[in-house]
């Protein structure tokens, strides 16, 4: 009878096993079926506003269900990440998030998508501060230590952090002005009320083209395809320096696999239209691909950077 009841119990878990399967595949061929709503966890005007924006109508084409795009700005980011964490784990409720949205603090709670770039920021400055280079730059901080403020999208930003490894690198001590955003942060440094940002290309490219601001340089490993005449911070005399601002799209932990893997086939066709990356490229934003494992492994190497930089630095964040 023992014997039995095991058998029965085995063949009912292989049973259930393909039931699942095929459940989880019904879902998955029937998603979305409805609209899908994608937290921006900052102001309008930011990177991961405007990239969300540009990728809306071909994800529209792909899902074929209205896309919802809500700001939920504060605490660098950590309420719509939150907001998103607590929503139902059925593909329907989206973050678009960045470092300080998605730390190593909440990860767990999160399951990556796609990510959408990995772009350098530009090392800008308002030209009233009177220097042209990034030599000049460190120059003048060592000259005047604590007197250049630096302004970004708020605490454990990339924007932030980007900032922190360059004064540690640097060796010049430079001060930290956190705002809620992005728009912010540059509206404060073209009137003057700071003099540097660490900012994504796309926020201040008109700016700089226009004359009112000044690029420094680029702050990745190698230049920007999309800025490829601009100097990187390392060529301009601080050898070593690299960081890149990093946008991506998650869905609460507990989504089914083949919903994130139908979100991300979503998110890549989109980058792989011409008029999307035509878009972003002439922003100054360079597309990235891969699947959400790729996300995954680029995550876990990008929050060690600065968790590393946080600890020894003692960099205060929220």
């Amino acid at each position: 009878m023992n014997m039995l009841r095991r058998y029965a119990v085995y063949w009912l878990g292989i049973a259930c096993m393909f039931s699942c399967a095929s459940t989880y595949a019904q879902v998955a061929n029937n998603f979305p079926s409805k609209s899908i709503r994608v937290i921006v966890p900052f102001p309008p005007g930011g990177g991961a506003d405007t990239l969300i924006r540009l990728m809306s109508p071909t994800l529209l084409e792909s899902w074929k269900q209205s896309l919802v795009v809500e700001n939920r700005p504060g605490a660098s980011g950590s309420i719509g990440a939150e907001l998103v964490a607590q929503s139902p784990a059925d593909g329907y409720t989206l973050l678009m998030g960045s470092t300080a949205a998605v730390t190593d603090k909440n990860i767990s709670s999160f399951s990556p998508v796609a990510l959408v770039s990995a772009s350098p920021y530009l090392v800008t400055v308002n030209p009233s501060l009177n220097v042209n280079s990034i030599r000049g730059l460190i120059s003048y901080a060592k000259a005047n230590p604590g007197k250049i403020r630096f302004g970004s999208s708020g605490t454990g930003s990339a924007s932030h952090l980007a900032g922190e490894l360059f004064a540690s690198m640097a060796g010049i001590d430079l001060l930290h002005v956190a705002y809620k955003g992005t728009g912010q942060a540059l509206t404060d440094l073209m009137a003057g009320h700071i003099d540097l940002m660490f900012a994504p290309a796309q926020t201040v490219m008109p700016q700089i083209e226009a004359g009112k601001l000044l690029a420094l340089a680029q702050t990745g490993s190698k230049r920007s395809e999309a800025l490829p005449g601009i100097l990187t911070v390392a060529e301009s005399g601080l050898p070593g320096y690299t960081a890149v601002g990093w946008f991506g799209l998650f869905v609460p932990t507990g989504t089914p696999k083949s919903i994130v893997q139908k979100l991300n086939q979503g998110v890549t066709a989109a980058l792989s239209q011409e008029r999307v990356r035509k878009a972003m490229l002439e922003r100054g934003i360079d597309p990235a691909s891969g699947s959400a494992e790729d996300f995954a492994a680029f995550l876990r190497i990008d929050q060690a950077k600065w968790a590393k930089l946080i600890k020894e630095n003692r960099v205060a964040v929220q």
